[in-house]
């Protein structure tokens, strides 16, 4: 069963790009551990948001616990307002399998 995640991160005032910069340092390394299935960055004016597909809630744990999601945490200790807001969500799949679920 997949596990989805969404992250909000909050950066501090006139570092958006700096978050945005942090995560493409890390993404490459992330993308090829074992089980992401999907690691997409969005932003809006104030938030960037993160939206993660893992295999299984295994493999959630091990990218959480692993080495890119340490230097993450480096890169954006002084560029972020203060805690991550994850939540680990359950699909509730709804009309069309292709558009009632995230891919």
């Amino acid at each position: 069963m997949s596990v989805v995640v969404v992250a909000v991160i909050t950066p501090l005032e006139g570092h958006l790009q700096r978050v945005v910069d942090a995560f493409a340092v890390v993404a490459p390394r992330v993308h090829a551990e074992q089980g992401c299935e999907l690691y997409a960055l969005h932003h809006d004016a104030d938030n960037v948001i993160m939206i993660e597909r893992w295999s299984s809630p295994a493999d959630l744990a091990a990218h959480a616990a692993g080495a890119p999601i340490g230097e993450l945490n480096a890169l954006l200790a002084d560029h972020v307002e203060g805690p991550t807001d994850v939540s680990v969500l359950e699909s509730v799949p709804l009309g069309e399998s292709a558009k009632g679920t995230i891919q």
